[in-house]
């Protein structure tokens, strides 16, 4: 690991990158992977994967692909370290936890789009409102229209 550098998470670097602060990267061989070390202003920090653990690429070119598309184009790499003996051990369940994580995301940015169409709804003038007497007398007119074609359908 990249001992000895505090941490940077991936929304910070990303912020960092867009501002034009990052003035450059190095990419450190570890034992069973890569990590990324960033320098912005007189600081270095190591890219975290999450509650501040070092990220460790196991696969040199999903690394380089990461860099390409956060916008760090350039940066220094250290083998010294590199070890591809070590095999990191991977979970099972990595796949289910991923997809799961990317279906709430998406199930959540619906249910706020919906909320902000609610809202832009309930706040237009020329949006028509229904007394809930109103609703409930027309569902009970629609069960009782289903109900009488249920019941010629069967006679």
């Amino acid at each position: 690991m990249a001992h000895g550098y505090d941490t940077i998470d991936h929304q910070t670097l990303l912020h960092l990158v867009e501002a034009g602060a990052v003035r450059g990267a190095d990419v450190i061989g570890q034992p069973g992977g890569w990590n990324v070390v960033v320098k912005y202003d007189m600081v270095e920090r190591a890219l975290a994967a999450r509650r501040g653990a070092i990220r460790l690429f196991s696969r040199f070119d999903t690394l380089v692909k990461y860099l390409k598309s956060i916008g760090i184009a350039q940066c220094n790499v250290n083998l010294s370290n590199y070890d591809d003996s070590v095999k990191r051990v991977n979970r099972p369940d990595t796949k289910q936890r991923i997809e799961r994580t990317k279906e709430a995301v998406a199930y959540d940015k619906w249910f706020r789009e919906q909320v902000a169409e609610g809202i832009r709804e309930a706040d237009d003038p020329n949006t028509v409102w229904v007394s809930h007497e109103e609703v409930v007398k027309d569902m009970h007119r629609q069960r009782e229209a289903i109900m009488a074609r249920m019941s010629r359908a069967t006679h």
